[in-house]
């Protein structure tokens, strides 16, 4: 057998996302690369690795397991970097984050610097939901979380980072009268929610109950982007974090409609379990935002003070 590291990697990353296109994305390679990678990787087995049915791709229970020799061997191999990168004074390791899709926004300013300065260090971050990330945590899977509102059930630890303000907005050319009535505003304006799970969805759900409007019209998005480019479309409003249109709002693509009660004013936080044993890497990113949080909030993030 001949398989390569390389293909090792992709099968992995194919295992667990079950479907080609989404590995192709998360790795940034072209969707035929990875099928010829996985190609070529199920030519050395006399077994089947994978199975498609209807039109979903499915991990065989055979290829589970090479899934997790595959898992086995590449940990080995990061180990083997690690301790080459240790002897020579470096710090180390990997970093594991999951993030709610709206910190990414946030979430890369934070790490940027560290990285630089520790090139031993690799970094892998997941771009998900609320509920993803409190899994992810909760199942140990990663270091660290970022999220904007605390999991009850988890007991974490936790670095606050900055203020996540959320506004009601709308298309800058939708022609919406910021003096409307707001029950007349929700009433007539199809609204767009982000899917269920998300925090901002539940944060939009409980304004909206709280002051008793009533929806003529839902949509549904699963991501950010998604939602924002729907509203600047004009298919109708949504209440989203300040955070992720900032050029949207300066290109007048977008407009905030003043209501009261908002914007509804969250707090980023970035948190781990209490149980963890963390890594050298980890409590070192931990010292590193301790010390350097303030300077990359008021380099980054002072515009947010304008709103």
């Amino acid at each position: 057998m001949n398989y390569t590291l390389h293909q090792l990697h992709i099968f992995l990353k194919i295992s667990e996302l079950q479907s080609i296109t989404k590995a192709s994305e998360a790795l940034h390679l072209s969707q035929p690369a990875v099928s010829i990678q996985l190609k070529n990787f199920q030519d050395q087995f006399p077994i089947p690795l994978t199975e498609v049915v209807g039109r979903q791709l499915y991990i065989t229970d055979f290829g589970m397991e090479i899934a997790g020799a595959a898992e086995k061997i590449l940990n080995e191999v990061y180990a083997i970097n690690y301790k080459t990168l240790a002897y020579k004074g470096q710090l180390s390791g990997r970093l594991k984050i999951s993030i709610v899709s709206t910190g990414k926004y946030v979430m890369p300013y934070f790490l940027s610097a560290f990285i630089k300065q520790n090139d031993g260090v690799d970094l892998t971050m997941d771009v998900t939901n609320k509920s993803g990330v409190v899994e992810s945590l909760d199942l140990n899977e990663v270091d660290f979380a970022l999220v904007s509102v605390m999991p009850k059930k988890l007991k974490v630890n936790k670095i606050p980072l900055m203020k996540n303000k959320l506004f009601f907005v709308s298309s800058g050319k939708l022609g919406l009268k910021k003096s409307l009535s707001k029950k007349k505003l929700f009433e007539e304006t199809p609204l767009i929610y982000r899917e269920h799970g998300s925090a901002t969805r539940n944060a939009m759900e409980t304004f909206i109950a709280k002051h008793n409007y009533s929806a003529r019209k839902k949509m549904e998005l699963t991501s950010n982007e998604a939602v924002k480019q729907a509203v600047i479309s004009g298919l109708g409003c949504s209440i989203m974090p300040l955070i992720g249109i900032r050029n949207e709002l300066n290109n007048k693509d977008l407009q905030i409609i003043p209501m009261k009660g908002l914007p509804i004013s969250t707090e980023w936080n970035l948190i781990w379990l209490k149980s963890k044993k963390l890594s050298p890497a980890a409590l070192a990113y931990i010292e590193f935002l301790n010390k350097e949080k303030e300077h990359i909030i008021n380099e980054k993030f002072s515009w947010i003070n304008a709103f």
